[in-house]
């Protein structure tokens, strides 16, 4: 009969017990942050504002203990069981981070649209509550652009000081200048917002792609090892 492999054996045990170390590590900062009365004082911000994303962290970090220990225990141990759990609980996150990846991609462009209808209402922006301008202002400030679709124009007159571009920037396409010794970020708020949704999303897809890698390794290892042990 086949032996087990000693190398794929004490490398999938390393590897998913790095694996529970981080789910543990990100399970208790999560608990820590949801819990605790000093954890408001230490970050510096509202946590209450944070809690559907903790909540998420808490789930994550439960997952990924769990089959980290499935993992570990099923290799040291040479558990078919607990391989094949590790194994379909793999497999159900892969699939999952596959179709969220197409639904992403699919759906980024009517995202853009909502983001575009959200605005619409906006224009012109001198005429809004002094709230709405000040949100507008933050984020030309931030996004580096000026007005929401027509650029500086959707402010009418005056252009507020948020909209003030640096002439020594080395592209010269990033200002405009509308009056003698002033220019402004010729990018619309819109378009910045739809850039930035798109760079985002394909960090996201690359993060996903490279986990995709590391878990069909994860699928193939468990697999081989309870092949191994069925063999045995």
């Amino acid at each position: 009969m086949a032996g087990v492999n000693t190398c794929i054996k004490y490398s999938m045990f390393f590897f998913n017990f790095l694996f529970w170390l981080c789910g543990s590590v990100i399970l208790g900062i999560s608990i820590w942050m949801r819990v605790s009365k000093d954890a408001k004082e230490t970050i510096g911000v509202n946590i209450a504002e944070f809690y559907p994303a903790i909540n998420l962290l808490l789930a994550v970090g439960s997952i990924i203990m769990v089959l980290g220990f499935l993992g570990c225990c099923g290799a040291i141990k040479e558990s078919k069981c607990m391989l094949l759990l590790f194994f379909i609980g793999l497999l159900l996150i892969l699939v999952l981070q596959i179709t969220a990846g197409i639904l992403g991609a699919v759906y980024s462009s009517q995202v853009a649209s909502m983001i575009k209808d959200k605005y619409q209402d906006y224009v012109p922006l001198s005429g809004q509550p002094d709230k709405i301008r000040k949100e507008i202002e933050v984020m030309q400030q931030e996004l580096k652009c000026c007005g929401l679709f027509d650029g500086y124009k959707d402010w009418k007159h005056p252009v507020p000081s948020s909209c003030d571009c640096k002439t020594d920037q080395s592209d010269p396409t990033l200002c405009v200048t509308i009056e003698v010794d002033k220019s402004v970020w010729s990018q619309s708020c819109v378009s910045a917002l739809v850039d930035l949704l798109k760079a985002n999303l394909v960090i996201i897809i690359g993060i996903a792609f490279g986990l995709a890698v590391i878990e069909i390794f994860g699928l193939a290892f468990s697999m081989t090892l309870y092949c191994q042990i069925k063999n045995k």
